[in-house]
C-alpha cells in the first residue's frame, strides 16, 4: 500500500474546481478501501483511473505550454472534437479521446511509438479486467503489488519525459510574474500558489523540477531580483518545507 501511494506526488497539490478534486479523492478511497478489504480487482481500476488522471494533467500542461504543438496533433480528429479539446477549460475533458489513442499525445514530449504502444497496454489490460468475463486478474495482493510497480515505472518514465515542458511554462511564469506591481497577487506565494501550481495543475513532482531549474539564464532581466525571489519562495514553500 505505502509503495502504491507514491502515485499521490505526480498529482496536482490542487484543482481549479472542488468537483476534480473530490473525483480524485473519490478514486484514492476506492483503491484503498478496496486494497485493504482483498478486493484487488476493483483496487486495480480505481488506481489505473488515477494513473489516467496523471496522464490527462500531462497532456495538460502540454496544452498549455505548447499550444501550437498541441494543435497540430490535433490531425485525424474529426472537427467538432478538435473543437471541444482545443477549447477545453479542464484537463478531464479528455476522456473524450479514446484512452489508447490519447496516449499519442505524449509523443509530443519525445515517448516514441515503443513507449506509447506500451502505454496502451495498460489500457487494454484495464478494459479485460473490467469486462464482465468470469476472470479475476488480480485474486492476491501480491498480484496487484506487481502491476502497480509496472504502473509506477511508466508514471516515472513519462514524468521524465515531461521535464522539457514543465521548465519551460516554469521560466515563463518566472519572466511574467516577476513584478508584484504587475502580476495577479502582490505576494510571491500567492501568486506561485494560484498561478503556477493552481493554474497549472503541478505536481509535488513537478514543483521539484522547477525548484531545481537553472535560474541564471535570466541574469540579465532587468527585474533579477523579482525572478529570485519567486524562485526562493518556491522553495523555502514546498521543498524545504517538504524536506523538514
Amino acid at each position: 500500500m505505502e509503495e502504491a501511494l507514491e502515485l499521490g506526488s505526480y498529482l496536482p497539490l490542487s484543482f481549479k474546481t472542488r468537483s476534480e478534486q473530490e473525483y480524485i479523492q473519490f478514486l484514492w478511497e476506492a483503491f484503498e478501501s478496496n486494497y485493504e478489504n482483498g478486493k484487488y480487482q476493483f483496487a486495480f481500476l480505481a488506481y489505473h483511473m488515477l494513473t489516467m488522471s496523471f496522464v490527462y494533467f500531462n497532456i495538460w500542461q502540454i496544452k498549455q505550454t505548447e499550444p501550437g504543438d498541441f494543435a497540430k496533433a490535433m490531425i485525424g480528429f474529426n472537427k467538432d472534437l478538435e473543437k471541444e479539446l482545443m477549447e477545453a477549460t479542464s484537463p478531464f475533458t479528455f476522456w473524450r479521446v479514446n484512452e489508447s489513442s490519447v496516449m499519442r499525445f505524449l509523443k509530443l514530449i519525445g515517448c516514441d511509438n515503443g513507449k506509447v504502444g506500451s502505454y496502451a497496454a495498460l489500457v487494454k489490460e484495464r478494459n479485460d479486467t473490467a469486462h464482465t468475463n468470469g476472470n479475476i486478474f488480480f485474486s492476491t495482493q501480491a498480484a496487484l503489488d506487481t502491476k502497480i510497480r509496472e504502473i509506477l515505472r511508466v508514471v516515472k518514465e513519462i514524468q521524465g519525459h515531461s521535464i522539457p515542458t514543465i521548465g519551460r511554462c516554469y521560466d515563463r511564469f518566472l519572466i511574467d510574474s516577476n513584478d508584484p506591481d504587475d502580476r495577479e497577487y502582490s505576494d510571491d506565494s500567492d501568486q506561485i500558489r494560484e498561478i503556477l501550481i493552481h493554474g497549472h495543475y503541478l505536481s509535488q513532482q513537478d514543483i521539484e523540477i522547477c525548484a531545481t531549474s537553472d535560474i541564471s539564464g535570466h541574469n540579465a532581466h532587468p527585474n533579477f531580483h523579482g525572478i529570485e525571489s519567486l524562485h526562493q519562495s518556491l522553495r523555502d514553500s514546498y521543498i524545504e518545507a517538504e524536506a523538514t
